[in-house]
């Protein structure tokens, strides 16, 4: 390396500081010479060009720690990590993130590169959060950019949907996302919204709430907390209290262990206990048989209904 010891020791300090990657100003700045730069950069040397003006110091791939190092360097102090790789890093169940999002604001004149997307905003978060020296967006403001970019409805629901039930941010904290946001690309984050707050907690359950508009069924509360005076007996996916028929839309996916998979089995037996009509639907016959699930609940309801209602209180999802 060319420059003295100590300007060589800075340079390497700054490097293991930053996961192996250093910027061309803070080579040029510890010391190093444009001559010294360019031999280690040249084909076969020993770094290699990342983005522009990011380097790593070594030929080996980048981890997505390094990927997400390089994409701040590359940004700017000032970025912010958003979308798939920020629910990555909260632990939200999302698209693996090809593309690292980066927030900049909107002054910065910074333009998309590689494995970087650049969004200049007037919309900074105020408070982003850190780990490992960067910045990233908060909860609410992840889900909104992440959602944004997808093509699919199942997967903005699942995004949705997984945010909220990790307690990850609230219904309220993603409503305010949507009005503060722009309005292109917002079509899936609004209609993913408007199921959460339904009280839809799974992509499963969204396919219900389609199934049972397309087939004309009557409305039921979704995820409500059903009661026996002052007792809780159980919170069905479906409830139609006129009828006292419960519907449960059973998926080992939206189970978070075994022991989740048996308090449903045992939630059932409570509720039949208690008179109310149980349906249970797994997502995989939903899609396959939709006119047989249509059926099903129209008959149990006009059986219900000729029973009569029965003494169960329910308080809607919140």
């Amino acid at each position: 390396m060319a420059g003295s010891k100590p300007v060589a020791r800075a340079v390497v300090q700054i490097w293991r500081a930053q996961c192996d990657l250093i910027t061309r100003s803070q080579a040029l700045d510890g010391g190093m010479t444009e001559a010294g730069l360019r031999s280690r950069l040249q084909p076969g040397g020993p770094w290699r060009i990342v983005l522009p003006g990011v380097y790593l110091v070594h030929n080996g791939g980048l981890t997505l720690g390094q990927r997400e190092a390089a994409a701040v360097l590359y940004a700017g102090k000032s970025s912010v990590i958003t979308g798939n790789s920020a629910l990555a890093r909260l632990g939200v169940k999302a698209p693996a993130p090809e593309i690292i999002d980066v927030l900049v604001p909107h002054e910065q004149r910074r333009q998309s590169a590689d494995f970087v997307r650049i969004h200049r905003t007037i919309r900074m978060p105020d408070q982003p959060w850190r780990s490992n020296g960067l910045q990233w967006a908060p909860p609410a403001r992840a889900v909104a950019d992440a959602v944004r970019g997808f093509t699919t409805m199942d997967s903005a629901r699942a995004v949705v949907a997984g945010a909220v039930q990790q307690r990850k941010c609230t219904v309220q904290q993603l409503a305010a996302e949507l009005r503060a946001g722009p309005n292109q690309g917002s079509g899936a984050l609004r209609a993913a919204l408007e199921e959460v707050a339904d009280g839809i907690a799974s992509v499963a359950e969204g396919d219900m709430r389609k199934l049972i508009k397309k087939g004309r069924l009557p409305e039921p509360m979704y995820n409500p907390s059903l009661f026996i005076g002052a007792e809780f007996l159980a919170s069905p996916d479906l409830w139609w209290p006129d009828a006292g028929v419960a519907g449960e839309v059973d998926s080992r996916e939206w189970h978070l262990s075994p022991a989740d998979w048996q308090r449903t089995q045992a939630r059932h037996a409570r509720m039949s206990a208690q008179g109310i009509l149980v349906l249970h639907y797994p997502p995989s016959r939903i899609r396959s048989d939709p006119a047989g699930v249509v059926a099903e609940i129209r008959k149990a309801l006009e059986v219900g209904r000729r029973r009569g209602p029965l003494p169960i209180r329910a308080v809607p999802a919140r």
